[in-house]
């Protein structure tokens, strides 16, 4: 005899998620002249180990994994997620004006150069570990938006890191709210 059982269903609805940011415009996107040095340094924050598509790819696995039993978590989450894909589409378009290439490849000082790897990112297991690894990257990134303006002499540039590390910021304010909440 078929036993009638319920489906399991995801009933978390991602309709109407927004980008999480700050509420302040963005400097427009531009640069002072080709320089293939900086788009390297920004190659690094585009696909690096420590970069947007490292945040954006750890942001939706985690958001995959919350999503059926911490549905406001995700939904927060996913929003975090889309405004990474904005700051690496604003670096992508600042690498092309510098003058160098958009593909996944970081190009190190040293001459190295590393295709973008899951590697990259940290998958915990349960959501508090989760939400900690994802402040400790984004501190990461913020350092490292740092680090870069100050190698960077150009103003067009550093404004766009300046107003990305705004997000960043904010970003770290939000996840310790949800680390408390859960």
């Amino acid at each position: 005899m078929e036993e009638k059982s319920k489906p399991l269903v995801n009933s978390c609805n991602f309709m109407g998620v927004k980008p999480v940011m700050v509420d302040l415009p963005y400097p427009p996107i531009q640069v002072k002249e080709k320089n293939r040095v900086y788009a390297n340094l920004l190659s690094i924050d585009y696909c690096g180990a420590v970069s947007e598509m490292t945040a954006i790819t750890q942001y939706i696995n985690n958001e995959n994994r919350l999503s059926c039993e911490k549905c406001p978590v995700a939904r927060t989450i996913l929003g975090i997620a889309i405004a990474e894909m904005i700051h690496l589409q604003k670096l992508a378009e600042l690498i092309f004006l510098l003058g160098g290439s958009i593909n996944f490849v970081a190009k190190h000082q040293d001459g190295r150069q590393r295709m973008w790897t899951p590697e990259y990112m940290t998958i915990p297991e349960n959501a508090e570990k989760m939400l900690m690894a994802d402040i400790e990257a984004e501190k990461a990134t913020i350092n490292q938006y740092r680090m870069h303006i100050k190698m960077i002499n150009d103003s067009c540039v550093n404004a766009v890191l300046a107003r990305i590390i705004q997000d960043e910021e904010y970003h770290i304010m939000l996840l310790q709210m949800l680390i408390k909440e859960l």
